[in-house]
């Protein structure tokens, strides 16, 4: 069975496989659960690159904290409505993000500027959308949506979007990024990332995954003693194979412990060789750290270039591989050097090979 999701101007057009669910009722899906359909595009969405190797978390019941965020290094600001935020002062807190918005010069820093709103399970979602993205969207890049279940939940927050965008007359298409925090939404992850052309990116949340799967944990985004082996593996490799298979960028969760320099190394590595761009900071002494990790080394950079022009060189020969510094590379070898290579030029400002 092949189907074709309806397309409209600005969306990307789905085409759905078939999988061993088809032909199972309803009723059968929903107690062995979904989202194993495999979601292919056609074509590709160009979505805007954007540097997010570390993401820091603001929260917005502190203002006071916003020029400071302003004015570092983190790439992407995060100011957060959701779990730093007391239900007493989430109204207080949507003020401040909108005084904060159209306060500071977001444009001009460079950053990414993200808000996390609440989640859809909550009644301050709606409110915090509408209230902020009316007041200050034309300055928003993308909006965060926590506790991300499911496509259904990305359908709903990109039509609302719309219809915010339209009413307003915000001249830009603001972004979706989405959290991967229960277990819902690890099993569902190909089919979030496949949801709107306007998702760019999904982040893993260790705090809430733990909590919705009964885990027991000692330090958010930290290890287990008493497990072998780092427990988010499963959940981290199925959410980088959503986001590569769809053109987004994975973004690995928050470490609770600030004050474990090496905790934090170690597990911005491990997310790093999974294929993740971008850790999140919950503490400005995180940020570098983050930023140290997703940035590819002077030798790394060296050797993408290496291998490209020696790539170049065999295509010209008729090759298909070629060998460099003893080792074989061929085509794959090029694919993973030219991500290499565009990091390093988007860190200079400019856009890397396509």
């Amino acid at each position: 069975m092949r189907r074709m999701l309806p397309a409209r101007a600005g969306t990307v057009r789905f085409t759905r496989t078939p999988c061993p669910w088809d032909g199972i009722d309803d009723d059968r899906r929903r107690r062995f659960g979904r989202g194993f359909a495999v979601m292919t595009r056609e074509p590709s969405v160009d979505r805007p690159f954007r540097l997010e190797r570390s993401v820091l978390s603001v929260p917005a019941v502190s203002p006071e904290l916003f020029p400071k965020a302003h004015a570092g290094e983190a790439d992407c600001i995060m100011l957060d409505c959701e779990d730093s935020v007391p239900p007493e002062a989430k109204e207080a807190a949507r003020n401040n993000v909108i005084d904060g918005i159209r306060e500071l010069d977001w444009a001009s820093s460079g950053k990414t500027l993200m808000v996390r709103i609440n989640g859809l399970d909550t009644h301050y979602m709606y409110r915090d959308l509408v209230e902020i993205v009316e007041a200050a969207g034309e300055r928003i890049h993308c909006i965060l949506l926590p506790k991300v279940d499911c496509a259904a939940d990305i359908h709903l927050l990109d039509r609302l979007l719309s219809q915010i965008e339209s009413a307003v007359d915000i001249p830009h298409r603001i972004g979706i990024e989405a959290l991967i925090e229960t277990a819902a939404g690890g099993l569902n992850a190909g089919e979030i990332a496949a949801a709107s052309s306007r998702l760019e990116a999904l982040h893993f949340g260790a705090g809430d995954f733990a909590a919705s799967c009964g885990a027991r944990t000692v330090n958010i985004g930290g290890l287990n003693p008493d497990f072998p082996g780092d427990p988010w593996h499963p959940v981290l490799q199925m959410m980088v194979m959503a986001c590569r298979a769809n053109g987004l960028r994975p973004v690995d969760s928050a470490y609770g412990d600030y004050t474990d320099t090496d905790g934090f190394l170690a597990a911005a590595r491990r997310a790093a060789a999974l294929g993740f761009s971008g850790k999140w900071a919950i503490h400005p002494s995180q940020v570098g750290l983050a930023n140290m990790v997703m940035t590819p080394t002077e030798e790394e950079v060296a050797r993408a270039r290496a291998v490209l022009a020696a790539m170049e060189r065999a295509g010209g020969a008729g090759r298909g591989a070629a060998a460099l510094e003893g080792r074989m590379v061929d085509i794959a070898s090029i694919r993973m050097a030219r991500n290499v290579v565009a990091m390093e030029a988007a860190l200079k400002g400019r856009r890397g090979p396509a």
